[in-house]
């Protein structure tokens, strides 16, 4: 690390990837769990480079570059939070989240089973949902003690307050998000099936089938529309009323570490991107289903389109 340190210093930009690649895209997710968008993220990602990239002579080698990136990134973040207020899931009258690409998740494939569990989990829709409720600080604490597992010391070292601080919001910040749910335990064969059946439930234009899977108190969002539909009996009543109307065709995909489905409608010559639906499951049930209007399908390894 040493020489390729001296040789980024010297104004070697090869030097420099080399230093700070293998954090590039666990920085990218801690970004987006700080802001809630893979858009603002990928800005956040470039302007914490090209800040260390400036700034290496002001740097303190005292080891892994790995926590003044993060301290770059995590300022970065409250300062862009700072700006434009909070970001949240629409549930009710808020803005909207974004899903994560499952390709940004390709750096976990290096990681032990246990920590690519810990960190699929810590981009899951309902997780990082739930932060945008905190404050930037509990926000910032919570994922740098929880998800990144920095000591409180180097947390408050990071963030310039003291531990004390640290701690208060750390507290603060568990008792909101305690009781998210997490999906990455639910076994593959499980997950298979449902996809088999709520695919074919939507292509046949089954209601039934699709209202069965549903939780009894399920929710059925389209970001950035503000409507939302709660419970079996008003979701049923969309669905009839609206989407069903149309010929649908579904495609398996993965966002936010978890199961979702490009959704493609009939426009009369082809199928054409409808949403990328984001399901949030509990056990064998649909607890949640977030449908991203204006999704980048091709981000998601989904074609433009599809034929007959």
């Amino acid at each position: 690390m040493h020489e390729l340190l001296d040789a980024a210093r010297a104004g070697d930009q090869d030097a420099f990837g080399q230093l700070v690649g293998p954090w590039r895209g666990e920085l990218h997710a801690h970004c987006y769990r700080m802001l809630g968008s893979d858009a603002d993220a990928e800005d956040a990602v470039q302007e914490t480079l090209l800040r260390a990239w400036t700034g290496l002579s002001g740097y303190d080698d005292r080891g892994s570059i790995r926590p003044w990136l993060y301290k770059i990134a995590t300022n970065r973040c409250l300062t862009l939070i700072e700006r434009r207020g909070r970001q949240e899931l629409p549930v009710g009258d808020v803005p909207w989240l974004e899903p994560y690409p499952e390709s940004r998740l390709a750096w976990t494939a290096s990681l032990s089973p246990e920590a690519r569990v810990l960190a699929l989990e810590s981009v899951e829709l309902a997780f990082v949902a739930s932060l945008q409720h905190l404050s930037a600080l509990q926000r910032a604490v919570l994922l740098l003690r929880d998800v990144l597992a920095f000591a409180a010391r180097e947390v408050a070292e990071l963030l310039e307050t003291s531990v004390a601080a640290v701690n208060s919001a750390l507290q603060r910040a568990r008792a909101v998000v305690s009781s998210v749910p997490r999906q990455q335990s639910a076994l593959a064969e499980a997950e298979r099936d449902l996809v088999r059946r709520y695919m074919a439930a939507w292509e046949a234009g089954d209601v039934d089938t699709i209202v069965a899977m549903l939780a009894e108190d399920a929710k059925y969002s389209m970001p950035p529309l503000p409507e939302w539909f709660s419970g079996r009996v008003a979701i049923r009543s969309f669905l009839v009323d609206g989407p069903l109307r149309k010929e649908w065709r579904f495609l398996p995909a993965r966002a936010n570490g978890q199961l979702a489905f490009g959704t493609y409608r009939w426009d009369g010559s082809r199928f054409v991107p409808g949403g990328l639906d984001v399901l949030v499951l509990r056990g064998p049930e649909i607890v949640e289903v977030v449908s991203f209007l204006e999704a980048d399908f091709p981000s998601f390894g989904l074609p433009s389109s599809l034929s007959r």
